[in-house]
C-alpha cells in the first residue's frame, strides 16, 4: 500500500470528537433513549429459567466381554467429531419427539404457556382435514418446534461433558424437560447399541445362510468334477488334518513305472557292456567261461586224458588201442569244453537281449503313463481353480459363523459409554433476563446507533464549516482564514492592525503574493456564491493590504445590484463603473483617492437597469485595458456567482478570482454551482477564503486555534 493510501485511510479522532460535540444533543438522546428501551425491556418482558443436565460421553465403552463392541470406536484423533456427533444427536428431532411423547408434551397446556404459546387447537389446521386425526399430530410437531428452539447443548473446550439446558419460563418444567433429554439420549444411545447388535444378527445371518449354500454348491462342483476326472480326494492326517490333497494313480505308477525302466536300463547297458566285451573275443578268453565250474573240471579232466595220451605214446605207437582211445577220450572232453563255452556266451548274448527287450516294454509303459499324466495335470487346474472357490467360500463361512456365534454370545451384554453426571435442579432465579447485560447491551446499542447517526449525518452533511471542508469537499485551495469578529462590526475589529481578523487578512494577501509565479495578479476580482458571506469587507481589506505593499490599487465596486462602495464613503451621490460601461463618463471623473496612499475607489452607482449588459460590452475590455495601464492592480468587489450571470462575466475578463465562503451558513452544493458555472467560463479560480470562522464550535485541533486568538485578544486589550 502506497504512501498515499496510508494516509486516507488514517482515522482522524479530532474530527470525530468534534462530530460528537456538534451533535452532542443527538446523542444524547439516542443512548437515552437506549437505556430506556432497555430497562422497558428488562421489566416488561417474563423471565425465563435455564436447567441444566450434563452427560458425560466416553470414546469406548466397557467391554464385558472381549469383542462385544458391534459399533466402531472413536479415534482419538477423531474425538472432537465424534464429540460433535453426539451433541447432534441430542439436538435431534427423533429424540425431542422420544421426549415429547414420553413426557406427553404435546396434550400439555402448562408446557405450551410456559414456552409463551398457545396449546393448539381445530382451528389452527387447514379446512378440510380430519381434525381427530391430524390435531395430535400436529400438537406433536408444534411441541418439538418448540422443545428444540429452547434446548441448548453445549460442550466446554478440553472436556467431554455435554451440557443439556432447557429455557422455561416455569423452572420445575425446565428441570423436568432438562433431565428427560439427558436420560432419553442415554437410553437411547444404548437401544442405538443394541438396535445395531440385533440388526447385526440378522444381517450376518442371512449372509451365512447364503455363504452356507454356496459352500455347499461349490463342494458338490468339485465333488462332481474330481470323480468326472478320475480325481481322488483325499483328507490330509495329524497337522494338516484341515488340508486336502488329490490322489493320482496315474502319478504313483508313472512314478514306479519311471523307477523300473532306470533299473531296467541299467540291466541293459551291464548285459551290453557283458556282451560287446565277449563278442568277438575266442572262446576260452571269456572270462566267464573260465570261471565256469564245468569248464574247469573238463579242463582238469583234460589234463589227466592228455597225460595218460602221453604215458600211452610213450610206450605204444600211434595205432596202438590205447593210444587211439585217450585220442578219442581228449577229443570228447574238447567238445564238451566247446559246447558248455558257446553255452556260456550264449547265455550273455541272451541275458543282453532280454534286457533290451525289457527295456525297450517298460519305456513304452513308461510314454504312455506321462501322456496319460499330462492329461490330468490339465483336468487338474480346472480342479484347482473348483477348488480355490470352494476353499475361499468355506474360510467366509467360517468368518461369518465365527461372528455370528460372538454376537449370539454377547447379545444383552452391551455397556453403555454415556453416563449421567448431574441432573437439573429447579433454579431458583431466573437467568433472564439480566437488568446488568440488558442495560450495558442497551447502552452499547445507543452508543453504536448515535455514532451511526453521527457519521451519517456528517457524512450527508454538505455544509463548508472548517477549512479541511474547503479542501476536502471542494477540492479548492484554502488561501485564507478570517475568524468571527470579536467586536459588534468587522469594521471596528479591522481599525485595530493586531487583532486577529487583521492579521487574518495579511495572511490572506501573503498567500494570494506566493499563490503564483508572477505574485499578486493584475486584475483579481473578489466574489461568493450567495450575498452576505463577507466579499465586500475581503475586497477592501485585500485591496488596502495591496495598496500598503507601495502598489497602485484601485477597489471597483462591481456588484451593480447591490452597491455598497459609496454607503462605505458616504458619498451617496458619486457616480462611478456604471457610468464608465455605458460611455457617459470618463475613468479620470469618477476615480476617488480613498484617503489611504496608493489606494483608490470607483463606485458602482448609479444602479443599471441590466447590469450583465453592460460587462459583455466591448466599452468593458477597453476600459479594463486603460485601467491596468494607470494601476498595479485592480481589485473587483464583484457580485454573487449564484442567479446572476455578472459574476461569471466578469471572471472571465481578470486575471484571477477569489471565492469567499461563510463557514457559518455556507452551503457546498450552492459553492459547489458556483463552482461548476465558474469553470463553463475557464476562469483562473486561484482559491478561497473562509470567513466568519469560529473555532470553539469546532473543537478538536480548531481548539488550539481558537486560544491562539483570544490569547492574542486578552493581550491587546491589557
Amino acid at each position: 500500500m502506497g504512501q498515499g493510501d496510508a494516509t486516507s485511510m488514517d482515522v482522524d479522532l479530532r474530527a470525530i470528537i468534534s462530530a460528537f460535540r456538534r451533535n452532542l444533543l443527538w446523542v444524547c438522546l439516542i443512548v437515552g433513549g437506549a437505556l430506556v428501551a432497555g430497562a422497558l425491556f428488562t421489566v416488561l418482558v417474563v423471565p425465563q429459567y435455564v436447567a441444566t443436565s450434563r452427560v458425560l460421553v466416553e470414546l469406548e465403552s466397557e467391554q464385558i466381554i472381549e469383542g462385544a463392541e458391534t459399533l466402531p470406536t472413536a479415534a482419538y484423533q477423531d474425538a472432537d467429531r465424534f464429540l460433535q456427533t453426539q451433541i447432534d444427536i441430542i439436538r435431534s428431532r427423533s429424540l425431542a419427539r422420544r421426549v415429547v411423547e414420553q413426557e406427553n408434551l404435546s396434550e400439555s397446556e402448562e408446557f405450551f404457556a410456559s414456552q409463551g404459546a398457545e396449546l393448539p387447537s381445530e382451528g389452527d389446521l387447514p379446512e378440510g382435514v380430519n381434525a381427530e386425526r391430524a390435531l395430535p399430530e400436529f400438537r406433536e410437531e408444534v411441541a418439538i418446534d418448540i422443545l428444540q428452539e429452547n434446548l441448548n447443548v453445549t460442550l466446554p473446550l478440553d472436556s467431554r461433558i455435554i451440557s443439556v439446558s432447557f429455557r422455561s419460563a416455569d423452572p420445575q418444567l425446565a428441570a423436568t424437560i432438562s433431565n428427560a433429554m439427558a436420560e432419553s439420549y442415554i437410553a437411547s444411545n444404548l437401544s442405538r447399541k443394541f438396535d445395531s447388535s440385533a440388526y447385526a444378527r440378522d444381517y450376518l445371518g442371512q449372509q451365512l445362510a447364503d455363504a452356507r449354500a454356496k459352500l455347499e454348491q461349490s463342494e458338490r462342483d468339485l465333488n462332481q468334477y474330481s470323480r468326472a476326472a478320475g480325481l481322488i480326494r483325499v483328507t490330509g492326517q495329524g497337522q494338516n488334518a484341515d488340508q486336502e490333497t488329490t490322489l493320482s494313480i496315474t502319478n504313483d505308477a508313472l512314478q514306479q513305472i519311471n523307477e523300473a525302466a532306470s533299473l531296467a536300463t541299467a540291466r541293459r547297458i551291464a548285459a551290453q557292456q557283458s556282451w560287446e566285451s565277449i563278442s568277438n573275443q575266442p572262446l576260452m578268453a571269456i572270462p566267464q567261461v573260465l570261471q565256469n565250474n564245468a569248464v574247469q573240471s573238463l579242463l582238469a579232466e583234460k589234463s589227466q586224458a592228455e597225460s595218460a595220451l602221453a604215458a600211452e605214446r610213450s610206450r605204444h605207437l600211434e595205432d596202438h588201442p590205447n593210444v587211439k582211445a585217450l585220442e578219442a577220450r581228449v577229443a570228447e572232453i574238447d567238445a564238451q569244453i566247446d559246447a558248455v563255452a558257446r553255452s556260456i556266451k550264449s547265455s550273455v548274448e541272451l541275458q543282453y537281449e532280454s534286457a533290451l527287450e525289457q527295456e525297450n516294454v517298460i519305456s513304452g509303459q513308461v510314454d504312455s503313463l506321462r501322456s496319460a499324466a499330462l492329461d490330468e495335470q490339465d483336468r487338474g487346474v480346472q480342479y484347482n481353480v473348483l477348488k480355490r472357490v470352494a476353499e475361499t467360500d468355506r474360510a467366509l463361512y467360517n468368518t461369518l459363523l465365527t461372528r455370528f456365534n460372538e454376537l449370539n454370545a454377547t447379545a444383552g451384554a452391551s455397556s453403555n459409554n454415556v453416563s449421567l453426571v448431574d441432573l437439573a435442579e429447579t433454579p431458583r432465579e431466573p437467568s433472564y433476563p439480566n437488568p446488568l447485560i440488558n442495560m450495558i447491551i442497551a447502552l452499547l446499542g445507543g452508543v453504536v446507533a448515535a455514532s451511526g447517526f453521527v457519521f451519517l449525518r456528517d457524512h450527508f452533511d454538505d455544509v463548508i464549516r472548517s477549512p479541511d471542508d474547503v479542501e476536502r469537499k471542494l477540492g479548492v485551495s484554502l488561501l485564507g482564514l478570517v475568524p468571527k469578529t470579536i467586536e459588534e462590526t468587522p469594521e471596528e475589529e479591522l481599525e485595530d492592525p493586531k487583532s486577529p481578523m487583521s492579521e487574518a487578512y495579511r495572511s490572506l494577501l501573503t498567500n494570494i503574493r506566493y499563490s503564483s509565479a508572477n505574485g499578486i495578479p493584475e486584475t483579481i476580482a473578489i466574489t461568493s456564491s450567495q450575498p452576505g458571506e463577507g466579499k465586500t469587507t475581503t475586497s477592501h481589506e485585500l485591496a488596502r493590504g495591496i495598496a500598503e505593499l507601495g502598489r497602485s490599487t484601485l477597489l471597483i465596486d462591481a456588484d451593480l445590484r447591490r452597491p455598497t462602495l459609496h454607503k462605505r464613503t458616504g458619498d451617496l451621490e458619486r457616480e462611478g463603473f456604471t457610468t464608465i460601461l455605458a460611455g457617459e463618463n470618463r475613468f479620470e471623473n469618477v476615480v476617488f483617492p480613498s484617503g489611504e496612499p496608493n489606494l483608490h475607489y470607483m463606485t458602482a452607482l448609479p444602479i443599471p437597469p441590466n447590469p450583465a449588459a453592460l460587462f459583455v460590452s466591448e466599452r468593458f475590455d477597453q476600459l479594463l485595458e486603460e485601467m491596468r495601464g494607470k494601476y498595479d492592480c485592480i481589485v473587483f468587489d464583484a457580485p454573487p456567482v449564484l442567479g446572476l450571470a455578472d459574476a461569471t462575466t466578469l471572471a472571465a475578463h481578470v486575471d484571477a478570482l477569489l471565492m469567499v465562503i461563510d463557514s457559518s451558513s455556507a452551503n457546498r452544493g450552492a459553492i459547489k454551482a458556483s463552482l461548476r458555472r465558474l469553470s463553463l467560463v475557464k476562469t483562473n479560480l486561484i482559491g478561497a477564503v473562509l470567513t466568519k470562522f469560529d473555532a470553539r464550535k469546532l473543537g478538536g485541533e480548531y481548539e488550539y486555534y481558537a486560544a491562539d486568538y483570544y490569547t492574542y485578544e486578552s493581550t491587546k486589550k491589557d
